[in-house]
């Protein structure tokens, strides 16, 4: 499979895997990122987690810019 097939079957479920790691981000507070950096080093394969990882900055760079919250970004 190439990369763009892999990123294309697999963009969705990184998307809904990086806003769940946002939603925690309030609850958890200051222990929230290293909890991400754990959740992002289980998920497998690696190409998968950069995804997530990708997605997650990107969600984040847009909260920062529009202050929403996380759960209007769905």
């Amino acid at each position: 499979m190439s990369r763009q097939q892999f990123h294309q079957e697999h963009a969705g479920r990184a998307r809904a895997e990086a806003l769940r790691l946002l939603e925690q981000r309030e609850a958890l507070g200051p222990r929230w990122l290293a909890w991400v950096a754990t959740e992002l080093y289980a998920l497998k394969p690696p190409e998968f987690a950069n995804m997530v990882r990708r997605e997650l900055e990107r969600l984040s760079s847009a909260q920062s810019l529009h202050g929403t919250a996380s759960s209007s970004l769905h």
